[in-house]
């Protein structure tokens, strides 16, 4: 053997064939230092890499030659017939102390001493799917794979792998989009039941429109799934037609079409126009239940929104003196510190922090409120301390701002209860709207002016949304087994009276919308021959074909009493006795449980459950704060967008890290930097909040 091998890096050990590294013959040019002798005498020389991890310790009783490992010392037979194997494995998996270190990585040592890092190997494509990965889950431009520092770390780890450029980076991020794609695509299919769809527009910073379509669905396994399906350019006239063309056509791409059983869109009239449009063309192929009747949902949180703040607007005056004193104490540093200065002197939390609002959206202005309220205090200290302070509340503003968090708690719990895309939603409508209906009732019969008049104008806007509950919502409830029909009619008797026709309405519709179960499960199993699949060879045969008509009416008595018996699962299910209201019921596991004995029942109960109440689920797939086409993208192409934006929403799934929460936005006022971020950086902007959503 050349003098120069001893130089070579020796190979991993997962590169070498298990008991047949034994012991090799010395070359010629190496025997120099060797005895003579027979073959049997000579030494051979050990070249597999386990040796710099074993070392001889002699023979045994038997006369074997035996080695021991240098870390734990295990002991195995070394002869030549013995080979390697056993060794190997015992340094990679078995050693203790070797495992206690890294598991996964060991260093081995050649003749030289030279180190080496043995791992598995990895290939160059599954390095740069996970670099696609990498971009699209952390938000970052494709010029990171030509960081200098990335490059840098990226060399010092490994060799074996090359950074790829921003173009190839690109491409293999739509090369991921379209693999995750054929996923959902197969999930849509293996799907049992049908999709229920939200919809929303959101415009960048060039004021492009970009229409985001998200299917909601209860899968196989009863696990409620939600799927962002499209994020796509959106050209300008944004009216009710080209909106519900461009749906047509993206149902039409995932072959959904046949399949959808509501859509939840915000409270715009041009809405009613799109929706309209949508149900007459899926109703040609009568592809929904009862005639679409269901189709349309409103969006709650939407409606409470506008709810809300038409009552903020009542009391605009003490909002705006407080969210003025949270300004003045964050413009500088001086002016936090002084602040900070009055919390100490008078003994309260600093760690609690402020919290600034987003004028458009009110549940950061309620969270603004909940936390200057607990610093009163500390504002009349400033007040007293700093002339140039002027926004302090007074004592009895100070009273009413404590009343309206506790006002407000409820509308900013419920909102973000129909915000879920962990849980289905549709169940919980009716129970909170009830609720609403309550307090705003009983401020209105308050004799605190402050109060009266924020409830009346928002009592007002109530009523013109929530007078009449939403039927497909008001069946939800009933198929909560905490709830059921009794609760409908506990409701409706307090609303509307006793025998309302609202609730014998919901009770009809109920029945109409089981039996189109019913009847589509019949379908399924019983195959019945139609008269044309039997040609006639006589006259006298067609007769008798054209008799058979006349006994239709006996197949349909027979198919009806199908129908009564199938019924009568519903029936049996609001005779059973209510669950405890108070337990903490999962209901999709209640229903997967209850299948095998209500099949119909728990086929509707899947595509009702599956109905989200909020269209604002969508925003799950901007968590990083809307920076997905920003300024610096803002010249990125709609296709690349739109892989952006799906493939972040398959990966992440329905993870915590994927939600938007207000929280996020309205920082810990101790943890902000001064108002030098420019207004420009808030680049995506939804376009409901526009509009003061």
């Amino acid at each position: 053997m050349d003098s120069s091998s001893n130089n070579d890096v020796i190979p991993s050990l997962g590169e070498e064939e298990e008991g047949n590294d034994t012991m090799e013959p010395v070359e010629a040019n190496s025997r120099s230092n060797t005895p003579t002798g027979s073959g049997q005498d000579r030494k051979r020389k050990r070249t597999s890499a386990v040796w710099s991890s074993f070392v001889i310790v002699g023979k045994n009783a038997q006369g074997k030659e035996h080695c021991k490992c240098k870390y734990c010392g295990k002991q195995y037979i070394c002869e030549g017939t013995h080979g390697t194997g056993n060794m190997k494995r015992h340094i990679e998996f078995q050693c203790p102390k070797i495992m206690m270190h890294d598991p996964r990585q060991m260093l081995l040592k050649n003749n030289k001493s030279a180190n080496m890092t043995v791992s598995n190997p990895k290939s160059q494509n599954e390095f740069r799917t996970i670099v696609a990965e990498t971009i699209v889950l952390h938000d970052l431009p494709f010029s990171f794979v030509e960081w200098s520092g990335v490059r840098k770390m990226i060399g010092y780890c490994t060799d074996e792998f090359h950074m790829v450029s921003r173009n190839t980076a690109k491409a293999d991020v739509l090369s991921l989009y379209c693999i995750e794609k054929t996923k959902v695509k197969t999930l849509l299919e293996e799907a049992p039941g049908r999709i229920c769809l939200t919809s929303d527009l959101w415009t960048s910073i060039a004021t492009d429109g970009y229409m985001c379509l998200t299917a909601h669905f209860i899968d196989k396994n009863w696990v409620l799934q939600k799927k962002v399906l499209s994020f796509c350019f959106m050209p300008p006239p944004h009216d009710r037609v080209s909106l519900a063309d461009k749906i047509k056509t993206l149902l039409c791409e995932w072959k959904i079409e046949n399949r959808i059983f509501s859509i939840t869109l915000d409270n715009a009239s041009s809405n009613n126009s799109l929706v309209h449009n949508l149900k007459s063309h899926l109703n040609i192929n009568k592809a929904l239940l009862c005639d679409g009747e269901f189709l349309h949902i409103r969006c709650c949180a939407h409606i409470i929104n506008l709810i809300v703040q038409d009552g903020l607007k009542e009391i605009d005056g003490i909002v705006h003196k407080v969210r003025e004193s949270v300004k003045y104490a964050r413009a500088s540093q001086t002016r936090k510190q002084k602040f900070l200065e009055c919390i100490k002197r008078v003994h309260l939390d600093s760690k609690r922090g402020l919290r600034q609002d987003v004028p458009t959206r009110w549940n950061s202005t309620y969270l603004m409120l909940d936390s200057a309220i607990y610093y009163r205090l500390a504002w009349t200290a400033l007040e007293l301390a700093d002339s140039n302070y002027k926004h302090c509340p007074s004592e009895s503003e100070w009273e009413n701002v404590e009343k309206l968090c506790k006002f407000l708690r409820h509308f900013y719990d419920t909102t973000n209860l129909f915000s879920g895309t962990k849980y289905p939603t549709s169940n919980l409508y009716m129970p909170k709207v009830f609720i609403t209906y309550l307090t705003l009732m009983q401020n209105l019969a308050s004799d605190d002016p402050f109060f009266k008049a924020m409830s009346n104008q928002m009592y007002t806007k109530f009523n013109k949304y929530w007078f009449d509950f939403s039927t497909i919502l008001a069946i939800a409830i009933i198929l909560d087994p905490r709830y059921k029909m009794e609760f409908v009619m506990f409701v409706y008797e307090r609303l509307y009276g006793a025998e309302s026709k609202q609730l014998e309405e919901v009770k009809g519709k109920l029945f109409a919308l089981f039996n189109e179960y019913v009847t589509s499960s019949t379908g399924r199993s019983t195959i019945r021959p139609s008269p044309q699949s039997y040609p006639s060879t006589s006259s006298g045969r067609q007769r008798v074909d054209d008799l058979d008509l006349v006994l239709l009416d006996f197949d349909n008595n027979i198919n009806g009493d199908i129908v009564d018996i199938q019924r009568t699962q519903l029936d049996l299910y609001l005779e059973e006795r209510r669950l405890e209201r108070s337990i903490d019921l999962n209901i999709l596991d209640f229903w997967k449980g209850n299948e095998p004995c209500y099949p119909e029942l728990a086929a509707m109960a899947r595509d009702v459950l599956s109905v989200p109440i909020s269209r604002v689920a969508s925003e799950s797939a901007f968590s990083m704060g809307g920076r997905v086409l920003d300024q610096f993208r803002s010249s990125l192409l709609p296709n690349v967008a739109e892989a952006l934006v799906c493939s972040r929403d398959w990966i992440l799934g329905n993870g915590e890290s994927a939600i938007l929460k207000c929280e996020e936005i309205t920082k810990d006022l101790w943890e902000m930097e001064d108002d030098s971020t420019p207004a420009s950086t808030q680049t995506m902007h939804d376009q409901s909040s526009i509009q003061g959503y």
